[in-house]
C-alpha cells in the first residue's frame, strides 16, 4: 500500500484497528498508540534505534501485539515547509518499512512538536532534564498522532 493522506486512513484501515504515531529520530523511535475509536493518542514507548532490520522487527512485533492497522509518521519539514535531510531520512525509513510489510502509512507535519512537548514538560509538568529525555520522543509521537486524530471526522 502506498503512503496515504491522513483523510484516507479510515477507508484504508479496518474498523477496530488502532494507529501508532511514530516519531522517527536518529537515535530513537517514539511511539504513541490510539484508542480503538481514534479519539485519543497516548504515549506508548520509546525504542532505542539499532539497525533498521532490528528496529523494523520490533515495530512489527508491537504492531501485531497492539492490533495496529496503520501508522501516522511525523514528517520533519523545514519551518518554510520544504524538505530537509531529516525529511528524506524519515521518508526512506517508511519506504523501507513498506517493503517489508504492507500497511497504510500517513505522514503528519511534525514542525514544532518536540518544542511544544519540551515546553509542556518544563512549564506544566516541572520535569527534570533527565526525565524529559526519557519521555520526549513518545510524547512527541503522541502529539503528532493526536494532531492527526483531531483532523479526522469522528466515526459514528
Amino acid at each position: 500500500m502506498p503512503v496515504v493522506l491522513p483523510a484516507e486512513l479510515r477507508a484504508a484501515i479496518p474498523i477496530g484497528k488502532r494507529l501508532f504515531g511514530v516519531d522517527v529520530g536518529s537515535k530513537t523511535l517514539g511511539l504513541a498508540l490510539s484508542d480503538i475509536g481514534w479519539r485519543i493518542a497516548s504515549p506508548y514507548k520509546t525504542l532505542a534505534r539499532k539497525k533498521f532490520s532490528v528496529d523494523a522487527a520490533e515495530l512489527f512485533r508491537l504492531i501485531a501485539q497492539e492490533n495496529v492497522g496503520g501508522l501516522v509518521v511525523g514528517l520533519p519539514v523545514s519551518m518554510a515547509g520544504g524538505k530537509s535531510s531529516s525529511t528524506q531520512s524519515v521518508q526512506e525509513f517508511v519506504k523501507n518499512l513498506l517493503r517489508l510489510q504492507d500497511m497504510p502509512v500517513a505522514f503528519w507535519d511534525e514542525r514544532l512538536s518536540t518544542m511544544a512537548v519540551s515546553r509542556m514538560m518544563i512549564d506544566e509538568m516541572d520535569l527534570s532534564r533527565k526525565r524529559q529525555g526519557l519521555l520526549v520522543d513518545k510524547l512527541a509521537a503522541s502529539y503528532i498522532l493526536q494532531g492527526c486524530l483531531d483532523s479526522l471526522p469522528q466515526q459514528q
